[in-house]
């Protein structure tokens, strides 16, 4: 079989060696006969894997007392309705900041159910920038301020968390960084995480929320949609997504064996490095437009000076292991995701195919 890098936004990239295990447990999940896929999500195998995925999180992430986990369905653009309707208690209002393409559709989603204030926006500088937090107008009477950590799409990334005022708690759609740096989860309300990127396959959002925030849904919210339902149920009011929380959970094990979150994070930063020096240093022959301090460390966006060599550029990158590159067709170009699991090797694989190619057609 031919080795390829995966450079996918998501579904992304899986470790190597949770693939494997996960191929030999397939048929015969440790001696008991069945599939992960055939069992009870209420036996007695199955609730061994969820808590132990639970555990496994809470120890990566140090989460404190006071918070619960749910692993949910329906992706984090399902979030952008249920926070709304979850949080927004005898409130009128919510902050949102507006970095790009996902915090808009979390605006927009918003917009449905409250008062949206959008308390900052980078869109004047087409989304290069995070602006200064000191300029942000935020509502003291919000009932949270939601953020994207990181932009999947245009490649933008909070550098730090934003602080809270006024009592008004952060809310973060974290997807596409999630579990790759360590962050304070007792610094926010609420996280939420679709599981496609860092976390495992597609079906599986991960929820980390502050339970005094439980309680608070409007009288009319759909059942499958109030968190403390689920929280009460402890992920269990209806069938979850069994397969993709067995997967997230050798992943949560696979990390740990890395050094945990700060030894990931210490490799993303190696990753990131890699990438944005050959962008740099090309002469202009490669570029992005995310300003500097605001570049992120899992999805590098960049085009190429003539963009007539696009499809050469894939076609010849395809050609040497290295797949998934096209941008985004909101913002063209290319991107090479690079979370977790995609190892140093893919990496430098890139690059040196990015150097070869600008030395070839510069």
């Amino acid at each position: 079989m031919a080795k390829v890098y995966n450079f996918s936004a998501g579904p992304a990239v899986l470790p190597h060696a949770v693939l494997a295990e996960a191929q030999s447990e397939l048929l015969d999940w440790h001696g008991s006969g069945m599939s992960v896929m055939e069992m009870s999500h209420r036996g007695k195998e199955f609730m061994e894997i969820i808590h132990d995925a639970e555990h496994d999180l809470r120890q990566l992430m140090d989460i404190p007392a006071g918070y619960k986990v749910l692993f949910l369905q329906g992706g984090a653009s399902l979030q952008f309705a249920m926070v709304p309707l979850n949080l927004l208690g005898d409130k009128e209002s919510v902050d949102i900041v507006n970095t790009g393409h996902w915090s808009k559709l979390a605006i927009k989603e918003a917009r449905r159910y409250a008062k949206v204030n959008v308390a900052a926006s980078s869109e004047d500088r087409n989304f290069s920038y995070i602006p200064e937090e000191a300029a942000w107008q935020r509502d003291p009477n919000a009932a949270y301020l939601h953020y994207t950590s990181n932009e999947t799409i245009g490649g933008l990334q909070f550098p730090y968390v934003p602080a809270e005022q006024h009592g008004v708690p952060l809310v973060c759609d974290m997807s596409s960084d999630f579990l790759s740096r360590e962050v304070d989860v007792s610094r926010f309300g609420m996280i939420y995480a679709g599981a496609q990127k860092n976390i495992g396959p597609s079906g599986l959002t991960v929820l980390i929320i502050r339970e005094e925030l439980l309680g608070k849904a409007r009288a009319d919210i759909p059942t499958m949609l109030n968190y403390q339902v689920h929280a009460d149920a402890d992920s269990m009011y209806n069938t979850p997504g069994t397969y993709p929380i067995y997967i997230a959970g050798l992943v949560f094990k696979w990390l740990k064996e890395q050094g945990g979150v700060k030894g990931i994070a210490t490799r993303n930063e190696e990753k990131a490095g890699l990438l944005y020096h050959v962008i740099d240093s090309s002469g202009g022959f490669y570029s992005t437009h995310i300003e500097q301090p605001f570049r992120s460390k899992m999805n590098v966006v960049f085009k190429l000076k003539d963009e007539s060599l696009d499809e050469i550029f894939l076609l010849e990158a395809r050609k040497n292991g290295l797949a998934q590159l096209k941008g985004h067709r909101a913002v063209g170009g290319m991107r090479a995701s690079i979370y977790n699991a995609m190892p140093i090797e893919g990496v430098k694989s890139l690059v040196n195919f990015m150097q070869d190619f600008a030395r070839q057609y510069g």
